[in-house]
């Protein structure tokens, strides 16, 4: 299946969107891709960009999202104050795949000053083309997590 993905920088990832967004065409999975971000490497504030694709792939509009920054921690921590929004900081290969296959990610977060662009690559590439296990272990897991977020949102409406 073709995954629609929302990508999303701020100005620490401006000068390497291009070659990233190539590499997420390259992957062979990918029917479109969506840049949410700066149209010039300027100061900007990353959480507005990671709210722009937390909130495609809530509408529908894309199926997965990349988020990038300078270590990726910011993204990572802006995407998961949405509901239903399951977004994973990776490092490696092991990381991105184990986020895709047991935590069932949908948002990829991603260091440019932390990783290399060949270790980006590889990220990318593992979380787009990873499959969601299964395994009733891993399910229960990840819908226990969305337990918790649907208890801690009561009273919050």
């Amino acid at each position: 299946m073709s995954k629609r993905v929302a990508l999303g920088c701020d100005h620490a990832a401006f000068d390497t969107h291009q070659e990233i967004m190539e590499m997420i065409t390259a992957t062979g999975v990918v029917s479109r891709v969506l840049y949410m971000g700066p149209s010039s490497a300027a100061s900007v504030d990353y959480p507005d960009y990671a709210a722009q694709v937390c909130e495609a792939i809530l509408k529908g509009e894309a199926d997965v999202g990349i988020l990038l920054c300078g270590t990726g921690i910011g993204m990572s921590i802006a995407a998961n104050k949405f509901k239903g929004i399951r977004a994973a900081l990776c490092h490696d290969h092991v990381t991105a795949q184990l986020s895709r296959q047991h935590n069932n990610a949908h948002v990829l977060c991603v260091g440019v000053r932390t990783s290399g662009l060949e270790v980006i690559r590889d990220i990318i590439t593992t979380f787009l083309t990873t499959e969601v296990s299964t395994e009733g272990r891993h399910g229960g897991r990840v819908a226990k997590i969305t337990g918790i977020e649907v208890e801690q949102m009561k009273g919050e409406q």
